[in-house]
């Protein structure tokens, strides 16, 4: 597959994917933990997790300078 997303979107991709990947993940353990597991845990799961990505992907884009800015102050240089 060739690139195709230029440069200067990378910061916002990353954040889309990182916060679809850790979002997918928390939701679906927190649907079985609260609900188990049946026959209706993938609509109830894709429920939970769509409101939870739309949360999580902004919130990572605001999040992420601060938490850069926490760790060039605490991450030792080699």
């Amino acid at each position: 597959m060739q690139p195709f997303i230029p440069r200067r979107f990378e910061h916002n991709v990353f954040g889309l994917l990182l916060s679809g990947l850790m979002s997918f993940l928390v939701s679906g353990l927190s649907t079985v933990i609260a609900r188990g597991v049946d026959a209706s845990l993938p609509s109830v799961w894709l429920a939970a997790w769509l409101p939870s990505w739309a949360l999580a992907f902004p919130a990572v884009l605001v999040v992420a300078p601060f938490v850069r800015r926490i760790l060039r102050h605490i991450v030792r240089e080699s």
